[in-house]
């Protein structure tokens, strides 16, 4: 049966997301959403075949978000390290601002998507790359374990800010200074 999308789907998504804001998203069932919008079965299944193709449109939207503040490329405009450290702080700011609650739903998935892992590998090596051309990497790093490092860094921070909930603004500040202390180990 073909599904039906509409303006409802969003609105059944809007729904989830609040809902997950105060409750585990693995926990978050059809009947919370049916509740929350006085809805029935037949109205969501039309829409959606479970919970989990909901939460994976939450999921896909985060990751969306996220990633496309790791792909601006350096101009040349600014420092290299300065540009680096922005592009960390925003993903960190990004990372807090759209998962919030969802962050265990998310950063579980995440563990358990290689391609997730892949892209962002693959995009922090770009960095790491364009840092060793101009000379501000050294030319000796391996590039694989700079990057699963850097990806654990970011990931790993946002994961614990989140789960004590620490302020946004601290973590930000926290953070930009961890990832700077670590990004000037690496210099040439």
């Amino acid at each position: 049966m073909e599904r039906i999308r509409d303006e409802l789907c969003e609105q059944i998504v809007s729904a989830a997301e609040r809902l997950a804001q105060g409750k585990d998203p693995g926990k978050l069932t059809v009947r919370d959403i049916l509740n929350e919008m006085g809805i029935t079965n037949r109205v969501f299944y039309n829409r959606f075949h479970s919970i989990e193709e909901v939460l994976a449109i939450l999921y896909a939207r985060s990751v969306s978000a996220v990633r496309k503040s790791l792909s601006i490329p350096w101009d040349g405009t600014t420092g290299f390290e300065e540009h680096v450290r922005a592009v960390a702080v925003r993903t960190l700011e990004l990372t807090y601002d759209s998962r919030g609650n969802l962050c265990r739903y998310v950063f579980e998935a995440d563990s358990l998507s290689s391609s997730n892992f892949h892209w962002w590998t693959a995009e922090i090596k770009k960095l790491i790359a364009e840092g060793e051309k101009i000379g501000y990497f050294r030319e000796e790093l391996d590039e694989d374990a700079v990057s699963y490092s850097i990806w654990c860094f970011i990931r790993g921070f946002a994961a614990d800010a989140i789960a004590r909930k620490l302020p946004r603004e601290t973590a930000v500040n926290q953070f930009a200074y961890g990832f700077g202390c670590f990004l000037k180990g690496l210099k040439a």
